[in-house]
């Protein structure tokens, strides 16, 4: 089968085409026997950037086949499981989803709604299942509550966008262009700052007494100036770096103000728990359901441009989730 690899950690430039064999039957993550997928689309994430350079946390020996997400359809299923073949699905890989065929752990596998197309749910399963465990199990997000997310114009940012709003909060987004701020008006923002020096001041006039919780994936300076933004007992969910440095914290500030810094990583939580993770897939279908998630897709490249996806990715040109089309 046609396939993405890494065949050194060189970054996109070491990554390229191969003809493989098809996945063995089998899943490090799975629970018994996994799922195996015929791969229609497949979202590009930063974490495939980071394993391409190999500064991810998980550090497979090149060569390995990229991938995180994938829709398809379900070529065979445990029968212990929910799914059936002919399913469509949207499904958590952590490896080997840039290729025609992949295989994943049947609790991190999801039927995808009719509302949605392959493409769109590419960008469904670790954007939008972050942005819900982020924002309910660990931001603790209530309607009315007011909610500040970074990095609005790429793929977790639109999508804490629609899970905040579908979730009865207000949304602010902070973007670094114009254009980006089109992007997040169209996620469904209810306000948009420019990031400059003073974007805390126009948050602020925005909002009286501060948010209650900013989703940063970005973190370095911006992560600082957020805890800025809180009001009394607001929290700061941080989801990842992909500006690059990773922050630190004076605590004399989180304790003056009653604020959090809460950790979110959706693929660590629900690995170990399945009812976790169908309890968050649940609500991300309930938002599909009603109107709240519709995944914004951005560049559509074949699966032969794969190493351009993961450069579109690392020069913050992503406007959206960047999704490889398959077949």
């Amino acid at each position: 089968m046609r396939a993405l690899q890494v065949s050194a950690f060189g970054g996109p430039d070491a990554v390229v085409m191969a003809n493989v064999p098809e996945p063995p039957a089998s899943h490090p993550l799975a629970r018994g026997d996994p799922v195996v997928i015929e791969v229609r689309a497949a979202g590009v994430t930063f974490a495939d950037l980071l394993l391409s350079r190999g500064l991810y946390q998980l550090k497979p020996e090149p060569p390995f086949v990229l991938g995180m997400e994938v829709t398809g359809i379900v070529r065979a299923a445990p029968t212990n499981s929910e799914l059936r073949p002919g399913d469509r699905v949207a499904a958590f890989t952590q490896l080997g989803g840039f290729a025609e065929v992949a295989v994943a752990p049947a609790h991190l596998t999801f039927r995808l709604p009719q509302a949605l197309d392959y493409t769109q749910g590419a960008g469904l399963v670790l954007n939008y299942h972050t942005a819900a465990f982020a924002l309910t199990t660990r931001g603790r997000v209530s309607a009315g509550d007011h909610v500040l997310v970074h990095g609005a114009a790429g793929g977790i940012g639109t999508a804490a966008l629609q899970v905040a709003r579908g979730l009865g909060a207000r949304t602010t987004a902070v973007v670094s262009s114009d254009e980006k701020a089109e992007v997040a008006r169209r996620a469904g923002a209810h306000d948009v700052v420019l990031f400059d020096d003073q974007w805390r001041d126009r948050v602020r006039e925005l909002t009286g007494e501060g948010v209650d919780v900013v989703i940063d994936p970005v973190g370095g300076d911006r992560f600082t100036d957020s805890l800025r933004t809180l009001r009394a007992g607001g929290r700061v969910v941080v989801v990842g770096f992909t500006g690059g440095s990773i922050p630190q914290v004076k605590v004399n500030r989180l304790l003056l103000h009653n604020t959090e810094v809460i950790g979110a990583a959706w693929p660590e939580w629900v690995i170990q728990r399945p009812d976790t993770a169908r309890t968050i897939g649940d609500i991300v279908t309930r938002l599909i359901d009603d109107g709240a998630i519709r995944p914004l897709v951005g560049a559509r490249l074949a699966l032969e441009d794969g190493a351009d996806a993961l450069r579109l990715v690392e020069q913050r040109g992503a406007l959206g989730k960047v999704v490889l089309e398959i077949r």
